[in-house]
């Protein structure tokens, strides 16, 4: 357990001086061509807030510790902040102790996964399966059932109490 923290911290202190830094920028969903919902660079920052624009469209790290997202606990769904495709049920949802909001599973057909490079180090990158925008990153050292942290920026995300 100590040695996941240490992980975590490590990784998120990286990400963190990264979002500082800008460096962790690219474009949004690289080497994908078409995605059911698109809008212009244009369109996209008229949409969104510059952090939502940075993090979804050029793949930002947003600070770690900065999301009122990270200590939601209510019911619902927490859906992408780009085109509202629902991405994850709140039960789903667990304190990873990373400063993201972080699940163990994603709704079926939410997202889509690719390989990302920076950082000097692998990771996967997770995207939103409708506009291509950048959620985070999965890792393997999540809770059971799945093993699996879905460590999301909560600038990406939006989250719908009602579940609707």
């Amino acid at each position: 357990m100590r040695d996941r923290m240490s992980r975590q911290s490590m990784i998120g202190g990286l990400c963190s001086i990264a979002a500082t830094l800008g460096i962790a920028s690219k474009p949004a969903a690289a080497g994908v061509e078409h995605f059911p919902v698109e809008h212009t660079e244009e369109e996209w920052r008229r949409l969104l807030t510059p952090e939502q624009f940075d993090v979804l469209r050029h793949h930002a790290t947003e600070q770690a510790f900065t999301s009122p997202l990270d200590h939601e606990h209510r019911p619902g769904i927490y859906l992408c902040a780009g085109c509202a495709q629902h991405l994850f049920d709140a039960r789903t949802k667990f304190d990873s102790g990373s400063g993201w909001p972080s699940f163990y599973e994603p709704l079926a057909h939410a997202v889509e996964t690719s390989t990302d490079n920076s950082l000097f180090m692998e990771r996967t990158e997770v995207h939103c399966r409708n506009c291509g925008g950048h959620l985070g990153h999965v890792f393997d050292d999540g809770p059971k059932p799945t093993g699996l942290r879905y460590c999301m920026n909560g600038v990406a995300l939006r989250f719908d109490p009602k579940g609707s």
